[in-house]
């Protein structure tokens, strides 16, 4: 019942999402929502300029929409246990929704500010990091008063370490980092888009495995609502997600991996993103270091491989691929290692 639930929701999630660039692509443009590329990027990247910004609104909504006609369905089907794991389990899904929205505001302010300016930068990088900082507390929060107060992060095939009260500062960092990376994946026509969605279906069955239905759900409609927005967002793209959608996609992320228990197996199936990001902290510290030399043509790293020649279908296909074996990988040693 819960599979067919989820498919329904995904189904949803999808038609909601295309339907809306039909009309929020056009609103987008008459409200002259650009983004604005700076110089420093690939040359060829000028022509993107102006292309409408925080399309991540259309996933946003087919997501949320499609999350509550889920949970409604589960609950009028009874499929929705209400006792003490059953509410804890709904709480948690619905956390992991609301904490996603509330990055996704963050990024709205971002891309808000910064087509209102035209120009390339919106909030400080402390006002980001301080605002970020509030949603994690808050998110740790809701899990306490939903009566998941576990410090234990499960390590496959090797057991369980409980981290305490360190716990909360591990993951909350993880959540800090991981939000941004996706952030930084969403640098070229569908790349992030495309890598959320192989994340999400990977998900939905990491959800089966360790019996949660609801955050299945979560991950069934944001991977749907990915491949709705693919339509609209492959090169060349018609609309971009902005900070709006990555800002989203990673509360999203870093939500289903903690909400389920799965905290490592999480970071395996997230390799693209720590690639990304991992890539410019590379680069700053090299280029420290060397007073000014580069590691990387252009980091994030897609953009090191766009500047050596490969096409953005290219990048979109191999990366995607990355993320595949680390998916597979990462639901090969849940149920194997659990």
């Amino acid at each position: 019942m819960v599979i067919w639930i989820s498919v329904i929701a995904a189904v949803l999630a999808f038609g909601l999402t295309w339907l809306a660039g039909v009309w929020f692509i056009p609103f987008l443009h008459k409200l002259k929502y650009g983004q604005t590329i700076l110089d420093i990027g690939p040359a060829w990247h000028k022509s993107k300029n102006g292309t409408p910004t925080m399309g991540g609104v259309m996933f946003i909504a087919g997501v949320v929409i499609s999350f509550a006609a889920g949970i409604a369905i589960m609950w009028a089907s009874g499929a929705i246990n209400m006792d003490d794991v059953g509410s804890q389990k709904l709480a948690k899904a619905i956390s992991a929704v609301v904490m996603a929205l509330m990055f996704g505001f963050v990024g709205f302010v971002d891309d808000l500010i910064k087509v209102k300016k035209k120009q390339n930068e919106g909030l400080k990088p402390m006002q980001k990091i301080i605002m970020q900082v509030l949603i994690i507390a808050a998110f740790f929060t809701s899990h306490v008063i939903a009566g998941d107060t576990s410090t234990v992060i499960n390590f496959p095939f090797l057991g369980q370490v409980d981290f305490g009260i360190f716990y909360y500062i591990v993951m909350g960092l993880g959540i800090l980092y991981l939000v941004n990376a996706v952030n930084l994946t969403d640098g070229i026509d569908g790349l992030c888009s495309s890598v959320t969605l192989v994340y999400c279906g990977a998900y939905v069955l990491i959800c089966s495995l360790v019996g949660m239905g609801e955050m299945g759900l979560v991950a069934a409609a944001a991977g749907a609502g990915c491949l709705g927005f693919m339509v609209w967002n492959l090169h060349p793209a018609k609309v971009m997600m902005g900070d709006t959608g990555s800002m989203f996609l990673g509360g999203i992320v870093t939500a289903v991996g903690i909400g389920t228990g799965t905290e490592f197996v999480m970071v395996i199936c997230c390799a693209v993103y720590i690639w990304e990001a991992l890539s410019v902290m590379i680069q700053m510290t090299y280029y420290k270091l060397t007073k000014g030399k580069r590691l990387f043509k252009m980091t994030p790293i897609h953009h090191s491989f766009e500047m050596s020649g490969w096409k953005e279908g290219k990048i979109v296909m191999v990366f995607s691929a990355i993320e595949l074996f680390a998916c597979v990988v990462g639901v090969l040693l849940q149920y194997f290692g659990n």
